[in-house]
């Protein structure tokens, strides 16, 4: 990018871009509402999950939650439960505080400045942003890997997006671009980076900035945008003891220190006497965003009910059946695990 370049010099691409936007822009629920609490659960929802696999989830938490002071009453269990398939459940745990804060430091109303937004538990300078400006006219870019991509090629800036600085850096570009209704050019650089200018495999022929582009005329697409630090997933393994007798289990709720905070899972441990009630074992592998994991279950089939009520006495766990699991949140693998030791429990 040429340093003394002034704004006034790019203003026309956002301006096309909004242009392309009011015949392009997709239609979607969240499209038709100024409501920040609506626009601030969407932007959580999408943020790690497509359109097109979360929108239903969407909906579904809004119907139960339609309001900050329905989400802030709630049960965190059943936030987790209406969240179940999203993963990122911290986000989830997230947004019921932020609702509870919202109601205690705001008297129920949602903030309108972009600064009182940053403070809501979970919300990053992005959610900030779009919120502000989609219901609150704010003048911040919403920059996220849609604005780092967009932006990289169209400047041909090889400024690297995993370092620190790059949001601000990416910022400024953004300003150079934006034009005054600064909502809808947020969500037309979210359509255009999602349905276009995509990480691979872009439509470059269908982008209405591509005569604008610079890494299109060079044709150096596929070099931008720039980014050198990538994260190392770490291995993990985890031993869980799926202990059962006559279709009920035991479970109990994880602690908020480590993955999959607050969802049920299976015992860690055992005594000693229910070793010779395990029946098979299997080893389940599963990714995280930062995490490989290894996940070996034993199947624990209890026979002496006199066993099985020692155990539970000696320990904190929750019994539940079958039925009854269907109303908890548990970690994928062990969903999976569930649903089919309940296919297998059907057939009996």
């Amino acid at each position: 990018m040429k340093k003394n370049k002034k704004t006034s010099d790019f203003l026309h691409i956002g301006t096309k871009l909004l242009k392309w936007y009011d015949t392009h822009a997709r239609d979607l629920p969240f499209r038709n509402t100024k409501d920040p609490y609506k626009i601030w659960i969407c932007e959580i929802v999408f943020q790690q999950t497509r359109i097109a696999q979360g929108l239903n989830h969407y909906n579904n938490f809004i119907k139960r939650f339609p309001d900050v002071k329905t989400l802030a009453e709630s049960q965190e269990d059943e936030v987790l439960l209406y969240w179940k398939g999203l993963g990122y459940y911290s986000r989830a745990i997230n947004i019921h505080k932020a609702a509870q804060q919202i109601i205690n430091d705001y008297n129920g109303v949602f903030p309108s400045e972009y600064d009182e937004i940053l403070k809501l538990k979970g919300v990053g300078k992005y959610t900030a942003a779009a919120v502000s400006s989609i219901c609150f006219n704010g003048k911040m870019p919403a920059v996220d890997g849609n604005f780092y991509r967009v932006l990289s090629r169209v400047f041909a800036d090889d400024f690297d997006v995993s370092g620190s600085r790059a949001f601000t850096y990416f910022s400024e570009l953004a300003h150079l671009i934006m034009p005054e209704n600064v909502g809808d050019f947020n969500q037309a650089m979210m359509d255009l980076g999602s349905e276009i200018c995509k990480p691979r495999n872009p439509i470059c022929g269908d982008c209405p900035i591509n005569d604008d582009c610079l890494a299109f005329s060079l044709h150096k697409i596929s070099e931008f945008p720039v980014k050198t630090k990538k994260v190392k997933a770490t291995d993990l393994e985890l031993k869980y003891y799926f202990v059962h007798r006559n279709g009920q289990f035991l479970i109990q709720q994880r602690k908020d220190d480590f993955i999959w905070k607050k969802l049920f899972e299976f015992p860690l441990e055992i005594s000693g006497e229910l070793v010779t009630f395990i029946r098979s074992s299997k080893t389940v592998n599963h990714k995280l965003t930062h995490k490989n994991l290894s996940i070996e279950i034993f199947n624990v089939e209890v026979d002496s009910e006199e066993v099985w009520k020692n155990f539970i006495a000696e320990n904190d766990y929750i019994i539940t059946s079958v039925e009854s699991s269907h109303e908890k949140s548990f970690p994928k693998p062990l969903e999976n695990y569930i649903r089919n030791y309940e296919t297998a429990y059907s057939i009996l």
